[in-house]
């Protein structure tokens, strides 16, 4: 058994995209982006007599209070292998004290269960006092037809489709500079008016680029009369579509635009090969007051199952320095309702 630093992108690739589980969050391109902003990556691939059988990538974060080696929807294993798991931790460990890190956070690709949860305590981890990329996420089989989809939905959002379809609205999806500065414009607008940070441009950006790279992005835009009404950022990776981010304006809320894009690039993902149309983020329906409660509720009306993962979980190198992150995140994350 080798663990090595991933250095081929059509190796790396190659492997996490035949997994069914594989999903951006551990794509190539995604740490390009991250080492687009300056940040250190680590990537690392698992042999078995010449056999990839696992992999992780992550990326080194600095916060005021230390180092931490960030690893969302990973590490892309067989779970129920215990020898690999232990060395892909172990690895996992060593990795984080050469980087200099107080702790090492996982939100690990495997649904939520007792036998998830004990595990990451035989593995030494303990839950994470704040998230880590989507813990609890509304999923839509693209293996059914179009047609058992829409009958799965909410009489709402057919109604919307409905409507929609009257307005008149063009969709495109695009790659191109002027989508992606759109897409920034809009999504500063829509922060404003929804009382949230917006990413800055550069961030956006470098992702964008990155994925575009590989060619697993598109820009969707509903558009009446040249006004742009609704834009999502779509990402295509292996057997997932994800529902990245979207943005819209005020007109676009009053001519329901949003279902529209979304089953435009359901049916991109099917040329594509996906069998998953992840919508991300959800939180449960009687949190009512929570800032990600009306969004859900949008996503639900899909008829998407829901599907809970493992949550963040973090492997404490520095148990001192580790203490201070524990108390400011567990203050942060009610400040922030979320």
């Amino acid at each position: 058994m080798n663990i090595l630093d991933a250095t081929d992108k059509s190796i790396w690739d190659g492997f996490v995209k035949g997994r069914p589980e594989a999903n951006f969050l551990q794509s190539w391109d995604f740490y390009e982006f991250h080492l687009a902003r300056g940040k250190k990556v680590v990537r690392r691939l698992i042999y078995v007599d010449d056999v990839i059988v696992g992999a992780y990538a992550g990326v080194v974060e600095t916060a005021k209070r230390g180092r931490y080696l960030a690893i969302a929807g990973g590490p892309i294993i067989d779970w129920d292998d215990n020898k690999i798991v232990t060395a892909i931790f172990d690895d996992i460990k060593e990795q984080g004290a050469a980087a200099g890190c107080v702790f090492v956070r996982v939100r690990p690709q495997l649904e939520l269960s007792d036998k998830s949860l004990k595990l990451m305590s035989r593995l030494g981890l303990k839950r994470a006092p704040m998230y880590l990329s989507v813990e609890f996420a509304g999923v839509l089989n693209l293996e059914k037809p179009e047609e058992e989809i829409l009958a799965g939905a909410s009489q709402g959002f057919r109604r919307k489709l409905r409507k929609a379809a009257k307005n008149d609205i063009e969709i495109t999806a695009e790659t191109s500079n002027t989508a992606i500065n759109e897409f920034c414009r809009l999504e500063k607008l829509h922060a404003e008016r929804q009382k949230y940070v917006a990413f800055s441009t550069s961030f956006l950006t470098k992702q964008f680029e990155a994925f575009r790279e590989g060619g697993e992005v598109l820009i969707y835009t509903a558009r009446k009369d040249g006004e742009t009404l609704a834009q999502n950022f779509m990402i295509f990776y292996g057997p997932e579509a994800s529902y990245h981010y979207g943005v819209s304006s005020e007109l676009g809320t009053r001519y329901s635009a949003a279902p529209l894009l979304h089953m435009e690039a359901m049916k991109e993902a099917r040329k594509r090969g996906c069998i998953r149309y992840n919508l991300w983020g959800i939180v449960e329906p009687d949190e009512t007051s929570h800032r990600f409660y009306g969004v859900s509720e949008f996503k639900r009306s899909f008829g998407c199952e829901e599907l809970r993962y493992t949550p963040a979980h973090d492997l404490v190198l520095k148990p001192a320095k580790y203490q201070l992150t524990w108390v400011v995140e567990t203050a942060r994350k009610k400040k922030r309702r979320v």
